[in-house]
């Protein structure tokens, strides 16, 4: 199934991927060159401590509001 607008989808990708090309080898990239070798040592680490400082707070604040809501059930 073709869908609308497939090839205006597939020159704007192309033109993407071409503008992404020519961004690397102005920036010293070649093409063996991976995001992940551009990390430096503590970078994993420091993106995990910072998925914790985002995700944590706010687990914890929906999972304050169904006890609340639990025990307000049950008690009342």
């Amino acid at each position: 199934m073709r869908l609308p607008f497939h090839g205006r989808f597939e020159r704007a990708s192309r033109h993407q991927r071409e503008q992404r090309d020519l961004r690397d080898r102005a920036a010293g990239f070649g093409p063996e060159d991976a995001p992940c070798d551009m990390m430096e040592k503590g970078d994993g680490c420091a993106m995990v401590i910072a998925a914790m400082i985002t995700i944590v707070p706010v687990c914890l604040v929906v999972l304050a509001i169904l006890a609340a809501a639990g025990y307000f059930f049950i008690v009342r």
